[in-house]
């Protein structure tokens, strides 16, 4: 997951990770090596390690400003906001993607979640994007960040996150923001609610998908 939330990236760190994902998607992610990705970044590679420590890192781009960038917006929602609603606005402003970006994005979001290469490192950024999401749950509840509600709160919106990302990829056509409004609508409405089956008057009682639109 990755999203500007205003934030204009580093010219040189969104070169080489532009340049990156071209090479990782046309050559494969194993098969390409760091001195590939500088050359085609027409740096060097001492230049490179500047700004990333690793090639796993490098698809990830501006992943850490990113959250800091989410944390201050949670931050400066309103305090009466409802918290379902915090979350669900943090959500769509950290994956918003401009159109002109959008396939670009479906190249670095197929890279994060097929190559086996980079889900070590993937889990260690879905763990700093579930600290800021358990942090604000846990200050917003006057409970510790680690405890059980901070944590499944973050853990269920990574993985709606994730779930509407896999979705997002397998249709050209579907519309990422509105995957992700309907999975975040089990945090604001809970699984009953979501999953109730839906009676349909033409054709009788039906499972219940319907309510998530």
């Amino acid at each position: 997951m990755t999203a500007p939330i205003g934030r204009r990236p580093s010219t040189t760190k969104s070169k080489i990770t532009d340049a990156a994902i071209d090479l990782f998607t046309e050559s494969g992610f194993d098969e390409t090596s760091v001195d590939d990705v500088a050359a085609a970044a027409g740096i060097a590679r001492r230049t490179l390690f500047r700004y990333y420590p690793s090639k796993n890192a490098i698809a990830w781009g501006d992943f850490d400003e990113h959250l800091q960038d989410m944390r201050r917006l949670l931050a400066e929602l309103p305090t009466d906001m409802p918290m379902a609603d915090a979350l669900h606005t943090a959500l769509l402003a950290f994956n918003e993607v401009p159109a002109e970006h959008r396939e670009h994005h479906r190249r670095r979001m197929r890279l994060l979640l097929g190559v086996p290469a980079l889900q070590a490192h993937s889990m260690l950024m879905y763990t700093g994007w579930r600290n800021v999401v358990a942090e604000f749950v846990a200050s917003r509840t006057g409970s510790d960040p680690s405890g059980l509600i901070p944590q499944t709160v973050a853990w269920t919106l990574l993985a709606t996150a994730l779930a509407a990302y896999e979705q997002w990829l397998d249709d050209a056509n579907a519309d990422l923001d509105e995957l992700l409004t309907q999975g975040s609508r089990i945090l604001t409405h809970g699984l009953d609610e979501v999953l109730t089956p839906v009676t349909d008057s033409r054709s009788g009682p039906g499972v219940g998908t319907g309510n998530l639109n």
